[in-house]
């Protein structure tokens, strides 16, 4: 174990300082949840990154996601042709590819994996893997068995894992409705993720496998940070008692296909509007700001690509350093993190993609902690998605969702961090070794 890696633990606890620094309510501490929420965090990843034969599995996961995902393409290289085969492939009439196009070659396959999770909804498999979750969660954190079955769901779906609680929606805390929100934006979807495998796959050969286990750290993650920003201070009807999950089953596994390709359209049409207009939004605030002469001169940073990204990866550099990343590469993560944080996961994860095809960072942890630190749904566009989805099921708590909105914002923030701080706690020579190793 060298510095970073104790730079890494330690801030763990110092992103715990700033969430309690910011709570409603500084004297009410849930020391129980804090703890078991840490510790659970720290045995997952001694797991990942320690355990005997973890190499291995990465190994071996890898191949089995990108396995899927090249059974997944089929569907859109039928669909839309030379358009679906990526850089340097040909298509099975021998047209070659035309270059990278984001959503013909990743987005689509966003499709496949929502009409997976419905198929696994309806045999019931992933109602049990989620109780599973839930289960730990209740009994490690005392805390509401409601939270926990949506904190839990989270780990594999997006916004609609909120129906898994409908019944216990109306009557929830708003400790309650941070927490569930938070967990929201803090892990990511199974149907999103095949999305950062495709950029990623051939730069960092594992990263499926490192890409679960940090949806799976951020859970814990999000529930201690939403604990410690608003404290339980009343009763919920679920205290420690696991809850039964709320599914409406379709008639058949063809209805759940369908079901679940349908959803996966809108969320496909709902990323590619998202990303039109902040892209869009984005690059006339950098407009103004070249107008306003906004000048950045001083920052040594070839990577530097306008006064907006600057910006936010000098207001993101002190979270890079806090959660391990060498100072040499923490502007350039801090960029990651604030494109992230005001532009989604996804134009961070082509970032991140592109830096390391090109040797961009000086130290290999550097990567792997912002690959971790990335995994989330943590951002103004998500907040807003959140929001409308619960206050969709109950519009009669439409204020108390707002009131603690911004505040699951920083939760979410602060839990990728956190993941990000725990991977790089662990990292080591063979993580490194890994990073080099491309999917075969």
């Amino acid at each position: 174990m060298d510095i970073y890696n104790v730079v890494s633990f330690a801030g763990l606890f110092v992103l715990m300082f700033v969430a309690w620094a910011f709570s409603v309510n500084r004297r009410v501490v849930n020391v129980r949840c804090i703890a078991a929420g840490v510790g659970l965090q720290l045995v997952l990843a001694a797991v990942v990154f320690w355990a005997p034969g973890s190499t291995r599995f990465f190994l071996w996961l890898n191949d089995v996601v990108v396995a899927f995902l090249h059974a997944a393409m089929e569907g859109q290289r039928f669909l839309f042709g030379p358009l679906a085969v990526g850089p340097g492939q040909t298509d099975a009439n021998g047209s070659a590819s035309i270059g990278f196009i984001l959503a013909t070659q990743a987005l689509a396959v966003i499709i496949f994996f929502a009409a997976l999770m419905g198929v696994l909804y309806y045999f019931g498999i992933m109602q049990r893997i989620i109780q599973a979750f839930a289960w730990v969660f209740v009994r490690l954190m005392r805390i509401s068995g409601a939270e926990s079955l949506c904190a839990a769901s989270n780990i594999f779906v997006g916004i609609e894992s909120t129906t898994a609680v409908r019944p216990y929606l109306a009557k929830m805390t708003r400790s309650e409705f941070c927490t569930i929100l938070t967990a929201g934006m803090a892990t990511v979807a199974s149907s999103t993720m095949g999305v950062y495998v495709l950029f990623l796959k051939d730069v960092f050969g594992t990263i499926a496998g490192h890409l679960i286990s940090a949806s799976v750290l951020s859970a814990p993650a999000a529930i201690v940070v939403s604990k410690i920003l608003v404290p339980e201070t009343d009763q919920p009807i679920t205290l420690g008692v696991a809850t039964r999950f709320h599914y409406e089953r379709e008639s058949g596994p063809i209805e759940a296909i369908i079901n679940g390709a349908m959803a996966g359209v809108k969320l496909v049409v709902g990323v590619c509007a998202l990303l039109i207009a902040l892209l869009g939004m984005l690059a006339v605030l950098d407009l103004f700001l070249g107008w306003a002469g906004v000048s950045l001169h001083w920052i040594d940073a070839d990577s530097v690509r306008s006064p907006l990204s600057a910006l936010m990866g000098c207001a993101m550099w002190p979270f890079a350093v806090i959660i391990g990343v060498p100072p040499t590469d923490a502007l350039l993560a801090g960029q990651m993190l604030g494109q992230r944080l005001i532009a989604t996961e996804i134009p961070a994860y082509l970032h991140l993609a592109e830096v390391m095809g090109t040797g961009g960072f000086v130290h290999p942890r550097s990567a792997v902690i912002v690959a971790y630190a990335l995994c989330g749904f943590a951002h103004v566009a998500s907040l807003a998605i959140f929001i409308g989805g619960v206050s969709a099921i109950v519009p009669g708590r439409r204020a108390d969702l707002a009131k603690v909105a911004p505040r699951a914002l920083l939760a979410a923030t602060l839990a990728c961090l956190m993941t990000g701080a725990v991977a790089g706690t662990f990292y080591h020579e063979t993580t490194r070794a890994l990073q080099a190793v491309v999917a075969r």
